[in-house]
C-alpha cells in the first residue's frame, strides 16, 4: 500500500504504536532491526537514523561504521501478534553511506538494480513463492527441536494435522498486515507445511518472503512451537523448498506466452529459461546456501537436480506453468527457503534478461521424468545437474562473470568468504555418523 510520510505520522498516532522495528537484512537475508519509540518517527522518516554495523554479518568492518536507515514507506505495517495497547510497527529500509550513497553490501540495493535494469528493457518482473516450513516441538526451556508427534502427509487435515490451528492463525496474521493469501495446507512430510501468497512485483516480493518468515517464526512461538525454514531438517523425509514462479511483464501483459507455439512458450520465455540455465550452477550458491541445502537436493525426495526444462512433469529444475492469475510463468524448482530473496531474485532476473540480450536458445524441453536419477546416472545419459554441495557450488560461482557483477564486488567478495567459512568449520567437525560407523572397527 502507498503510504505519505503524514499518513504513517497519523496512523502510529492513532493506532497507539509505541515501538517502530526499522528492519533490514544482512548478507543471507536475516532480519536485523533497530528499534525506536514513536517520538522518534519523524526523525526516521528525514532519514536521520544512523546505526553502527561493524558487527553485522557482510557489512563493513571498520572503525567508524556508522551507516544510515532510509525507510520505504509502502512497507509501513502494524505487527497483528503484539499488544493493542502500545502497538509495534516496522518500517523496512534502504541502507545508505554517510555520504548518501547507497550502500552496495545491501542485498536490497542488489535486487534495486536488477529491477531497474529490467525497467529500462521495458520489463518488469512479477514472482510468487512457495515457501514450506517445519513446525517442531520446543524443549522444556523454549529450546527448538527437530521432534513432533505429528504423522499428517499432504493435504491432510485435523486431528491428524496438529499444527492446523497454528497455520490459520499465521494465515489470519499475515492477512492483517496486507498479505493475499491464496492458499494453505499440510505438505509431504509430517509437520511440514506451506502457506502461499500472492505473486507481486520482484522487490515486493522479496519484502513478503522475509515478513513472512519473521511472521511465521513469531506466531509459531506463540503457540509454543518452533517455525524452521532449514531446507533439510530431518533424514528421510522431504525437505522444504521455496519454489518461484517468475512472469516478465511489458505495459502490463506477460512476454513468456505465446498460444501458438507447441509448449505456450514466446521466443522471450525460451530465451529466458536458455539465461537461467546458463548460470544456475552458479545461483545455486544462492538460491541454495547452506550445507544443508545440499542433502535436500538428493534424488528421491521431490528435489531437482537435473538442468533442463519441462511442461509435463516436476522432475527438472525448471518447469513452465499457468501462473496463479492465469499468466504463463516459469517456475525455477531447486531454490530453498534458506535463500536471501533479494539476491535470489536479482541473480534469476539478470540471468533470465541476459538470455534475451543474447538470444539464447535452451535444449528441448526434458519430458521424461528424471527425478530418481543419481548424479552418476544423470552424467551416463547425459544429463547435466546442480552442484553437489556448497563448495562446489561457491566454485562455479567464481568462475561467473555476470554473478560478479549482478552481486557487486563488495557482496561477491563477503559472499565467498562466508560460504568458504562455512564449508571449512562443516568439514572440520566430527559427525555421530562417522563416529558410529568407524570408532568400533578402525
Amino acid at each position: 500500500m502507498k503510504y505519505t510520510r503524514d499518513d504513517i505520522i497519523q496512523m502510529v498516532e492513532e493506532e497507539d504504536v509505541e515501538f517502530i522495528r526499522l528492519q533490514f537484512t544482512d548478507l543471507f537475508g536475516t532480519i536485523k532491526n533497530v528499534a525506536i519509540t514513536a517520538s522518534q518517527l519523524e526523525k526516521a522518516l528525514d532519514n536521520k537514523c544512523k546505526f553502527d554495523v561493524s558487527s553485522i554479518e557482510g557489512f563493513v568492518k571498520i572503525e567508524g561504521g556508522d551507516m544510515y536507515l532510509h525507510p520505504q514507506l509502502d512497507t509501513f505495517t502494524i505487527f497483528p501478534w503484539r499488544p493493542q495497547q502500545g502497538k509495534v510497527a516496522r518500517l523496512i529500509c534502504d541502507i545508505y553511506n554517510a555520504d548518501g550513497t547507497p550502500f552496495e553490501g545491501s542485498s536490497r540495493y542488489i535486487l534495486e538494480k536488477a529491477v531497474k535494469k529490467a525497467a529500462d528493457m521495458g520489463y518488469t518482473l512479477e514472482a510468487g513463492p512457495e515457501c514450506e516450513f517445519f513446525l517442531f516441538n520446543t524443549d522444556d526451556e523454549g529450546n527448538p527441536t527437530t521432534s513432533s508427534p505429528e504423522r499428517a502427509g499432504y493435504f491432510d487435515v485435523g486431528p491428524v494435522d496438529l499444527g492446523e490451528n497454528a497455520r490459520r492463525d499465521m494465515v489470519l496474521c499475515l492477512e492483517d498486515m496486507g498479505f493475499e493469501i491464496e492458499s494453505s495446507h499440510h505438505e509431504v512430510s509430517p509437520a511440514q507445511h506451506e502457506i502461499d501468497f500472492k505473486s507481486d512485483e520482484a522487490m515486493k516480493t522479496a519484502d513478503n518472503i522475509v515478513t513472512f518468515k519473521f511472521a511465521v517464526k513469531s506466531i509459531a512461538k506463540r503457540h509454543g512451537l518452533h517455525a524452521s525454514f532449514m531446507p533439510k531438517p530431518k533424514m528421510g523425509v522431504d525437505g522444504s523448498g521455496m519454489h518461484l514462479n517468475m512472469i516478465l511483464k511489458k505495459d502490463g501483459k506477460d512476454v513468456f506466452a505465446d498460444e501458438n507455439d507447441k509448449y505456450g512458450l514466446s521466443k522471450l520465455g525460451y530465451n529466458f529459461i536458455a539465461g537461467l540455465l546458463s548460470h544456475i550452477k552458479a545461483i545455486s550458491a544462492i538460491s541454495n546456501p547452506l550445507v544443508n541445502s545440499y542433502k535436500r537436493l538428493i534424488p528421491g525426495y521431490e528435489a531437482p537436480i537435473i538442468l533442463g526444462w519441462t511442461t509435463e512433469n516436476k522432475s527438472p529444475i525448471i518447469r513452465v506453468v499457468s501462473g496463479r492469475d492465469e499468466d504463463l510463468a516459469i517456475e525455477l524448482r531447486n531454490p530453498d527457503p534458506a535463500a536471501n530473496p533479494y539476491l535470489l531474485l536479482a541473480t534469476c532476473l539478470y540471468a533470465g534478461l541476459e538470455g534475451i540480450e543474447k538470444d539464447l536458445m535452451p535444449t528441448d524441453p526434458i519430458l521424461e521424468s528424471v527425478s530418481e536419477y543419481s548424479v552418476v546416472e544423470a552424467e551416463k545419459l547425459g544429463f547435466d545437474h546442480l552442484p553437489t554441495n556448497l563448495m562446489h557450488a561457491i566454485k562455479e560461482l567464481k568462475q561467473d562473470e555476470l554473478m560478479k557483477e549482478v552481486l557487486g564486488e563488495h557482496i561477491y567478495k563477503n559472499y565467498i568468504r562466508a560460504k568458504e567459512e562455512e564449508w571449512r568449520q562443516f568439514s572440520a567437525v566430527v559427525t555421530n555418523w562417522e563416529i558410529e560407523h568407524y570408532l568400533y572397527k578402525i
